[in-house]
């Protein structure tokens, strides 16, 4: 049986969050299959009349104008999410653990002593998605270049964590149960 996460606290009420299992045998093609049945059903929640969603050449999903979206997905959990009206969206969900030896290479050395327990309330997981989904988010901007997800910045703004790249900022708002985290990324 697959759990579905929460939506993280503060997400915005048109969020359209859709989760769709993984079927077995649980592949790529399977994953892929079932990240654009989720954005099928985030499209149709947020109202769109187009719910198709195609391939870019280079891999990222193409959501219809106005109805900005993104696809994550684990082997058995696949999610999407869309928010009518914003600038660019990212979502990432993560079922695995962060190793000590990934987050001293993923995560900035004031990100671990700030964010991370015990100093910080964030756990390498959250963290983790949270740059993801910022990458996705931020990327989707297409003003910045080319980058990697972990030259994104971490910090936290209030009761938000702020990532920012090259003058981009986006607020990234996350969530993590038993061995599953969540985040989401909207840039207005």
């Amino acid at each position: 049986m697959t759990v579905e996460p929460e939506l993280p606290r503060g997400v915005a009420a048109e969020t359209a969050l859709s989760f769709h299992p993984v079927p077995w045998p649980h592949g790529p093609a399977e994953q892929f299959a079932a990240g654009r049945r989720a954005a099928g059903a985030a499209l149709a929640a947020a109202g769109s009349a187009d719910r198709v969603v195609p391939r870019a050449p280079d891999g990222r999903p193409v959501f219809p104008r106005g109805f900005p979206g993104s696809i994550s997905h684990t082997e058995r959990l696949a999610v999407a999410a869309v928010v009518p009206g914003a600038q660019a969206v990212g979502v990432d969900i993560e079922d695995t653990a962060v190793t000590e030896r990934m987050a001293r290479f993923v995560f900035r050395r004031r990100e671990r002593q700030t964010l991370l327990a015990p100093a910080g309330e964030y756990s390498p997981g959250e963290l983790f998605v949270a740059k993801e989904a910022a990458f996705k988010a931020l990327n989707a901007i297409a003003v910045l270049g080319d980058f990697v997800f972990w030259q994104i910045q971490l910090s936290r703004s209030g009761d938000v964590l702020r990532a920012s790249y090259g003058g981009a900022s986006v607020p990234v708002r996350v969530r993590s149960q038993t061995d599953l985290s969540l985040a989401v990324a909207i840039r207005r």
